[in-house]
């Protein structure tokens, strides 16, 4: 298997949690575990579109759940050679989308539910479509 491409500071695969009330996770993280807030992006000011906490080395990512975006059992976000490859076998092997492989400002990513009920976040990081497909 190819070894992908990740930013420094990240690990190959990062739990990536769709929570109810991501916010006061946060806080709980910060004042049980000592996390510190690395990124937070917001969709309004009541809703976390996206936010990762550090635990020593460690990276958690995490989002408040939405009608799009119901609480999941479990999530991951892997970062991989080919998004696209990945997402496509995740398919094959009886996965179902949650949202298709585009190009993101972080690289190529998508997001399935794996026949348990976890959801995979496949990354190609700094990869876009025009790269993968070899258009200039």
């Amino acid at each position: 298997m190819e070894q992908p491409n990740f930013p420094p500071d990240y690990q190959q695969v990062m739990p990536y949690l769709i929570i109810k009330d991501a916010a006061g996770f946060m806080k709980f993280m910060q004042e049980v575990f000592g996390a510190k807030e690395k990124v937070k992006h917001m969709r309004d000011e009541n809703i976390i579109m996206h936010a990762e906490l550090t635990v020593g080395e460690s990276v958690i990512m995490l989002a408040d759940s939405t009608e799009a975006y119901p609480p999941r059992t479990g999530g991951f976000f892997i970062y991989v050679a080919d998004a696209d490859a990945v997402y496509n076998k995740a398919l094959a092997a009886g996965a179902t989308s949650v949202t298709p492989v585009a190009d993101m400002p972080y690289g190529r990513s998508g997001g399935i539910i794996d026949p348990y009920g976890n959801t995979w976040w496949p990354t190609a990081h700094g990869v876009t479509n025009s790269e993968t497909v070899g258009i200039p």
